[in-house]
């Protein structure tokens, strides 16, 4: 489909999608998730794509959902709404791929539980994060409340959704919202750098580094663990043979 929202290009096996909607401060709208779900599925198709990076245009990651669009909804197309955002959300979790967020700046409401959707999450200093839903007498829609306290811990979730303050990028970094603070005009360039980096690894090894750390965060550690038996056991003899051959030998592998 032709896209107006995002814009992307796939460069050396990394994917770059860039949300383009800088007059609404790349607000979350219909258009926007149908846009995302078409991309995803045509990525989770394409084996040439290692890595994802996900950013925004403007003075905005994403400023929240938009609220032009949800004013005047019920209950039900409230309902609807919410669950479009989680699966969209969900789809772009459960990519084999590693998705990284280069947040630019505001990253707020659906704008933050976009970037927590996000494996692994960059930000510039510029960079802002909130939940301020309950502003509105909301709470916020797709799975923020989720994904939040897993990140950050209970208590720290309980106290940004609950009070709705906005932390800048060195905050979120402290309490481990985002991995990496960086200049402005290194933002994209630390993102491929990171990307690049990984997209080096045994490429099977990594989605099954992603598939067992996320389903493990969801089961029991024992449980949890028989998958990772299961994952590493199955690399033996093809990528991981690779792999360990060059190690032994001195060499690059050859995926």
């Amino acid at each position: 489909m032709n896209y107006e929202i995002l814009k992307s290009e796939i460069q050396n096996g990394i994917a770059v999608v860039t949300i383009s909607r800088p007059q609404a401060m790349n607000a979350l709208n219909s258009k926007f998730f149908e846009e995302m779900n078409d991309f995803i599925s045509s990525l989770s198709q394409n084996s040439d794509v290692k890595v994802l990076i996900l950013t925004g245009e403007g003075k905005a990651f994403v400023a929240g959902a938009d609220i032009a669009e949800m004013v005047d909804m019920n209950a039900e197309q409230g309902y609807a709404f919410s669950k479009v955002g989680q699966n969209t959300f969900m789809g772009l979790e459960k990519l084999e791929m590693p998705v990284i967020a280069a947040v630019n700046g505001f990253a707020l409401g659906g704008g933050c539980e976009l970037a927590m959707a996000c494996d692994i999450r960059i930000a510039s200093t510029f960079a802002k994060f909130g939940q301020p839903e309950v502003n509105l007498g909301l709470i916020p829609g797709y799975a923020g409340t989720q994904r939040l306290a897993r990140i950050v811990g209970l208590s720290n979730a309980l106290y940004l959704l609950s009070t709705a303050d906005m932390i800048n990028a060195e905050e979120a970094y402290r309490i481990g919202l985002v991995q990496k603070v960086v200049d402005p005009d290194q933002l994209m360039t630390e993102a491929m750098a990171i990307a690049t980096k990984i997209a080096s690894k045994g490429p099977k090894a990594i989605k099954k580094i992603k598939k067992v750390t996320r389903e493990g965060m969801l089961t029991d550690f024992n449980s949890g663990s028989e998958l990772e038996s299961k994952e590493f056991g199955s690399l033996f003899g093809n990528e991981g043979a690779e792999g360990m051959r060059a190690f032994l030998e001195k060499r690059k592998p050859s995926w």
